[in-house]
């Protein structure tokens, strides 16, 4: 019988390769802890290394296999992806499982039962180099249309090959958790540390545990460096009213909170079952909020108040998270860019005029695109006359447009500006 974190990498892949879904955000979350450890490691190498180990399966065939079955490439990137860089399995579970499920007549394909076995067999035999020898293999490979226009929005001007292909090898290594503290009396997990260069932002040391409990008391939260430092602006006019829009998971709604803890704070959140989440996720933080499940576009349109501060972290294609969700070099030509950015200028027009003289809108996205970031400021600015940059963020993080060097910085690829009226 296959294992239950195999399983759920399998029908991860059939969804992300087969139907270019995404990956579900909390797709292993049924697992036990080991279980989710393993398939989180598992998918994490088949994502990242999808194109380079298809490369070694095609190495391995004869001219008339090329043309192999979605299963077939899926189970054999499942043993690859645990022969070549999870010491901790075993060579027979590596391969065993992937034979189990090829051989199944209703989920897999029998008729490469044999294929299957002997590419994964052969494999194991060079365990030492697999993995040396699959990474050998030209980066393009794993790279998609995609995550080409991610690295040269990413470097702008200073694109060239050599940082292209420097930035592409960081995107392909693990992401590093940061942290916020929501309770400052109490005690910090261990190994716990603040961030050189970011006040109030945590991060674990080399080797240190996963603060499970921490965070699960709510005494923290899991908070990217990049949207810490969008929270780090610095404002000096008075904030009694905030409206954050697009509000669910929460981090930013939060964050707002901890800034100005005695405005009255707005959530607006489109989809019901994550404004649900969202009323649950503040309460357990002791937040008080009034959070409506609506789209905000309408809802703006409908409402007849003034906020001092406006948050809008829109909808957008997540490129600028792809060290993170790696699925999306592979599903990324799917989404519908202009879509997107037609929403943000509706949700940025809707927005504006909601706010109070002398108020404040920032405005930001997950995302290297300049279509969905700073090019929507420029268009703001000459339709909305009244409305001027305003300068909230250091220096380094670019004043009153926050653009990140992705060489330099250590976080998600956010970009954002703030507005406020003459």
């Amino acid at each position: 019988m296959i294992a239950p974190s195999r399983l759920a990498v399998i029908r991860v892949c059939e969804a992300v390769f087969g139907q270019g879904e995404r990956c579900p955000e909390h797709w292993n979350q049924s697992l036990e802890p080991a279980d989710a450890g393993l398939a989180h490691a598992i998918l994490g190498k088949m994502f990242r290394h999808w194109g380079k180990m298809q490369a070694y399966v095609d190495e391995a065939l004869t001219r008339s296999d090329k043309n192999l079955p979605l299963e077939t490439r899926i189970v054999l990137a499942l043993g690859l992806s645990q022969l070549a860089w999870l010491s901790g399995v075993a060579d027979y579970a590596a391969v065993n499982e992937s034979v189990m499920w090829i051989s199944d007549p209703h989920k897999g394909f029998p008729a490469h039962q044999g294929l299957v076995n002997a590419i994964l067999r052969q494999a194991a035999r060079e365990r030492a180099s697999l993995a040396e020898k699959i990474e050998a293999y030209p980066h393009y490979l794993d790279q998609s249309l995609f995550t080409k226009h991610a690295l040269r929005h990413a470097l702008g001007p200073d694109f060239n090959l050599a940082h292209s292909q420097s930035l592409w090898r960081k995107w392909n290594q693990p992401p590093r958790f940061y942290f916020r503290v929501l309770e400052a009396a109490q005690p910090l997990p261990e190994g716990l540390i603040p961030d050189a260069t970011l006040e109030g932002c945590w991060k674990l040391e080399e080797g240190a545990s996963f603060p499970t409990e921490w965070l699960m008391q709510h005494h923290g939260m899991v908070q990217d460096r990049s949207s810490q430092a969008l929270l780090s602006f610095t404002w000096d006019r008075s904030v009694r009213t905030m409206l954050d829009l697009c509000a669910a998971p929460g981090g930013k709604s939060t964050g707002l909170h901890l800034k100005y803890p005695e405005a009255h704070l707005t959530c607006i959140e489109k989809h019901p079952q994550k404004a649900e989440q969202l009323k649950s996720t503040l309460k357990s933080r002791k937040i008080e909020a009034t959070v409506i499940a609506a789209d905000a576009r309408v809802w703006l349109k409908d409402c007849d108040k003034q906020f001092d501060l406006i948050w809008l972290d829109a909808p957008c294609s997540a490129s600028g998270t792809l060290q993170k969700h790696p699925d999306l070099t592979w599903i990324g030509e799917n989404i519908d860019l202009a879509l997107l950015c037609k929403t943000q200028e509706e949700l940025l027009s809707a927005a504006l005029p909601r706010l109070s003289p002398g108020g404040l809108l920032v405005y930001s996205v997950c995302s290297w695109f300049t279509q969905e970031g700073i090019n929507h400021q420029k268009t703001m600015l000459e339709r909305y006359t009244q409305m001027q940059p305003a300068t909230i963020w250091s220096p380094t993080l670019g004043g009153s447009t926050f653009q990140l060097k992705p060489l330099e910085w250590e976080g998600e690829g956010f970009q954002g500006f703030a507005l406020s009226p003459q």
